[in-house]
């Protein structure tokens, strides 16, 4: 028993000629019969009752027509489930990435994507890079999204985007008339910044540095720059924070002003070294670059 003899007898069932089945195959009369003729012996009784150039179901055929349609039904479905795969239009991906992607950019980009990838699901968890890195490794998602380097045994990695940093501050702080600021507009000023054993906040102290610029380092810190925004906004200092989060920040009560010379804070996508990415995550690494450099003002996007 052939799967293109059960099509032919479901055929035939749904049209109730061999010339109608033929054309709803694609096939000969000829062929089709041949297939019918063939199911018939396979089975070991008759399925059809031919009158004048009809053919009537027996009781039998129809009991093995709702077999066979509910097979068949279950092949299409596979067939159309192994197209989407292969065009990228089904699938799941767990997403690993830090709150400064994952509560902001990234469910707007999922969004875009899943729009255009009908049956995908994507499960999008907030984790430290510390320990996206250690999930990578360990195979416990399908990718992650660090801001660290993309230097890590056990893991493959590509640059997603390299985003500036800017300068955050209320609306009504003496700075917030500038259009760009410079290491020296901050000498004396009350600075939040993130926690020492960051290398952002190394990078920071050393660029200042550079410049002997003394900043006053406010009495509270977060490694968070969504977190950076809100103490800014209740009056705690001014900070550096990166272009994805001031793009997403929400409240009316700050300014971010473009900051030089740039300060990068590198967006790395990791994935696991043990096995090759599926075309789902290549496509949807694709869509996460595309949609960075479309979202971000141009000048904040340093590669």
């Amino acid at each position: 028993m052939r799967l293109r003899q059960l099509e032919a007898f479901r055929a035939i069932m749904l049209c109730q000629t061999v010339t109608r089945a033929a054309d709803m195959l694609f096939i000969s009369q000829p062929a089709v019969t041949r297939l019918l003729a063939d199911l018939e012996e396979s089975v070991g009784f008759p399925l059809f009752e031919r009158t004048r150039g009809r053919l009537h179901p027996t009781a039998e055929a129809q009991l093995l027509y709702e077999e066979v349609d509910r097979s068949l039904i279950g092949v299409e479905r596979i067939a159309r489930a192994a197209h989407a795969i292969k065009t990228q239009q089904r699938g799941s991906l767990h997403v690993a990435a830090p709150p400064s992607m994952a509560l902001s950019f990234l469910p707007r980009a999922i969004a875009a994507f899943v729009a255009d990838h009908g049956e995908t699901k994507i499960m999008l968890g907030v984790y430290d890079s510390r320990s996206i890195v250690d999930m990578v490794i360990g195979q416990r998602c399908d990718l992650g999204i660090v801001n660290l380097s993309i230097s890590h045994t056990g893991t493959h990695g590509d640059s997603l985007l390299s985003a500036a940093h800017v300068c955050a501050m209320p609306v009504g702080h003496r700075l917030a008339s500038k259009e760009l600021i410079v290491p020296t507009d901050i000498e004396g000023e009350l600075f939040i910044c993130q926690p020492s054993h960051l290398g952002t906040r190394l990078l920071i102290d050393a660029m200042f540095a550079a410049y002997g610029v003394k900043y006053r380092a406010a009495p509270v810190e977060s490694p968070v720059a969504f977190t950076l925004c809100s103490l800014v906004a209740a009056g705690q200092g001014i900070s550096l924070v990166d272009a994805v989060t001031a793009m997403e920040y929400k409240g009316q009560d700050l300014r971010f002003i473009p900051f030089e010379p740039p300060v990068p804070l590198e967006f790395s996508v990791l994935t696991p070294l043990q096995r090759k990415p599926p075309k789902l995550v290549e496509a949807f690494l694709a869509h996460l670059r595309k949609f960075a450099i479309a979202e971000l003002d141009p000048r904040l996007v340093l590669k």
